[in-house]
Order: C-alpha cells, then sequence, then structure tokens
C-alpha cells in the first residue's frame, strides 16, 4: 500500500499496488507543497510532515488522521527511528530537530541548532541510522550533527564542523555506512564513514557541482534520490545536463552521462539494472530510463507537464510517476515502458510505499 501525496489542497490518497487502484482520501493535511512521509515498522501508519510545520499520524488501515501537531513554523522532512519508536522532524523556522514518540506524538527531545554565539540554522538531510541514531546538516552553520537516541532522555550529540559551505540535502547510503552532504555553497561532498568517525568529515568529488562556469539552477536534485548500482553511484549534476558516475569503492568520478535536462531524482530500480532520470522546470515533461551495465540512456518517455516524483513497486516490475500538473498518477511497466494504467489525482507529487518502512534512511 501506500500514500500520494495531493499538494495543492493538503489531502492524501491511500493506494494499494497489487491491483494499482486507489482506495481513499483523508483531507485536512495542512500546506503539503514540500511534504514527506515515514512509515511505522507494521506499515499501518503514515506520519506526513508538512511544509507548514505540520506533523500528522495518518491510520491507512482505519483511513483517517490519527493525530496533528503543528511542530514549528516552517518544517524540511523527517526520519524514523532504527526501533520505529521516534520521529524526527527537521525545521527551518526555528531551526533544529524536535524528535517525538512515534506512538503519541509526545515530544520527547527538541534539538535547536545553535552554533557561532548563539545563531540559529536551518537543518536539512534528516535521516535515521543504525544504532538508535538521526543525523542531519546545518544550512547556515556548515555543520553535520549526529544524535543517539538510545537513551531518549538524554540525547548524545556529537557535532563536527566546517563540512563546507551551506550543506543543502543529505543522504545515508543503504547499508547505513555512509552520510553524505551535498554542498550549494561550494563544490563537492561532504562525507562521514559512521563506522571510522574518527577519521571525521571527508571531502569527495571535488569538482560536483556548478564548476567554473556558474550555471542557472533550476532546482536543487534529492540526494535520497542517488542510485547504487554494479559498485557505481548515479548522482544528478547541479545545473548540468549531466548523471555524473562515481566509483563507490573510492568517491571518485568515473563518467558522466548526457541527459535531457537538470537532474531530479535518478532512481535506481530495485534489481539494480535501471536508473531512472526525471528533470527540473522547464524540461520536467520527459523520464529517461539509464542501462546501469552500459551506462547508456535506453528510453526516453514524454508522460506529460512536471513530472515530480517516482516510486517502484518493491520488486521493480512497475514504476508510479507523479505528472502534477496533468493531476495524474502514471503506473508504467519497467520492462516494455507501457502506461497500464492511470489514477486521477489533484496535484501530485511524492508518492511513498509502505515497503519503505524497512529501508534505512527512507
Amino acid at each position: 500500500m501506500g500514500l500520494i501525496i495531493e499538494r495543492a489542497i493538503g489531502r492524501v490518497q491511500i493506494i494499494e499496488h497489487s491491483h494499482n487502484t486507489a482506495l481513499a482520501q483523508i483531507d485536512g493535511l495542512g500546506d503539503l507543497s514540500h511534504a514527506s512521509i515515514v512509515y511505522s515498522r507494521d506499515e499501518r501508519y503514515g506520519y506526513v510532515f508538512g511544509r507548514d510545520g505540520g506533523l500528522t499520524k495518518v491510520d491507512i488501515l482505519e483511513q483517517k488522521i490519527v493525530k496533528r501537531i503543528i511542530q514549528s513554523g516552517n518544517s524540511i522532512g523527517g526520519a524514523i527511528s532504527q526501533d520505529g519508536s521516534l520521529i524526527a522532524v527537521s525545521n527551518y523556522t526555528p531551526g533544529g530537530v524536535k524528535i517525538f514518540a512515534a506512538d503519541t506524538l509526545d515530544l520527547i527531545a527538541d534539538i535547536p541548532a545553535i552554533y557561532d554565539n548563539n545563531k540559529q540554522s536551518k537543518t536539512v538531510g534528516l535521516v535515521d541510522a543504525p544504532g538508535q541514531k538521526f543525523i542531519f546538516s546545518l544550512y547556515d552553520a556548515g555543520e553535520t550533527w549526529i544524535v543517539d537516541m538510545k537513551d531518549r532522555h538524554n540525547p548524545a550529540i556529537t557535532k563536527f564542523k566546517n563540512i563546507g559551505s551551506l550543506p543543502y540535502d543529505g543522504l545515508i547510503t543503504p547499508d547505513g555506512r555512509y552520510y553524505i552532504a551535498g554542498l550549494f555553497g561550494e563544490d563537492g561532498m561532504a562525507m562521514l564513514d559512521l563506522w571510522h568517525l574518527e577519521k571525521g568529515v571527508q571531502r569527495i568529488l571535488n569538482h560536483y557541482g556548478r564548476g567554473e562556469e556558474k550555471l542557472p539552477v533550476y532546482k536543487m536534485p534529492h540526494l535520497e534520490g542517488w542510485a547504487m548500482a554494479d559498485e557505481k553511484v548515479f548522482i544528478p549534476a547541479v545545473g548540468h545536463h549531466e548523471v555524473v558516475v562515481a566509483d563507490k569503492n573510492n568517491w571518485q568520478q568515473i563518467a558522466a552521462i548526457p541527459v535531457h535536462g537538470q537532474p531530479i531524482f535518478v532512481m535506481s530500480r530495485p534489481d539494480n539494472r535501471q536508473i531512472w532520470v526525471n528533470f527540473a522546470h522547464p524540461r520536467n515533461d520527459t523520464i529517461q530510463v539509464i542501462d546501469v551495465d552500459t551506462m547508456k540512456i535506453i528510453k526516453t518517455l514524454k508522460p506529460g507537464k512536471a513530472v515530480l516524483h517516482m516510486e517502484f513497486t518493491p520488486r521493480g516490475e512497475h514504476v508510479w510517476m507523479s505528472v502534477r500538473d496533468e493531476d495524474r498518477v502514471d503506473i508504467v511497466n519497467t520492462e516494455t515502458f507501457e502506461t497500464i494504467n492511470s489514477i486521477p489525482v489533484d496535484k501530485p507529487s511524492g508518492i511513498f510505499f509502505t515497503s519503505r518502512a524497512h529501508t534505512i534512511g527512507l
């Protein structure tokens, strides 16, 4: 099952992907213009993070809101802990992270992102990590913090400073070992090896970014949309019409694949054989598919205006894609590339299947 964000009207649709149908709609979720969702480990509850600071717990089986709170002025995503008992929310206003009990949404910890003599930073790139930890970066401060919640009443915070200028997003690799922050203020990325924190922050992909020619960036790529397949990392270039390919073993760039536009999501089919790419405005009516083995584009699709998000079924036979400006979600066969069904959805953006409940960083 899963939830689809209807971003313009503060609503989610409940769907199921065995028969590719919509089951119900739930209203009253506030500003969903940059919403994301995580799931309880039994896949029954979805936790929706709204741009208005709202945190909403949705019961998928009973098709209703269990509880909704406004926990900040402006939030930008969240994460669920390794054991499923804690929900963390990343905030722009006021900057910091708040952590709540998953069952009741009671506040457990409030961690303001304070730096440099009482300045407060936006927080970005919040993910869960093994060992009951959360990791996030401070956009204004150029820092990455690790919060250990094994003792929920006494969070232990480890701070890594001077990671680089303006970290705008972060990801954790599927095995939970590496946390990587993208940098908007300079080229390159900042990486933490969670197995060896004594090494501190390491800089990787030093030429990754806008480069010497400062090209316009219409939308920053989502780092959680990186793909890892066949010992390679496929990364959306910043401001360039390329997918960058790096060696996963040494984080050095080995190729750049020319594509239709500025990539936003670069996503691997679950079997890692294909990479599916969507693009920023004004070229966001297109999807391209890259064959991992040859690193060549094997298919270009034109679903419609504003393809914002893609989500693979757990074993990858289908991909669902939101076509926002045409008010629908298309379901595409990943072998034949045929559209097998379309579901009417009001201004759809994020599509989140409950299988995410069992994946680190999602």
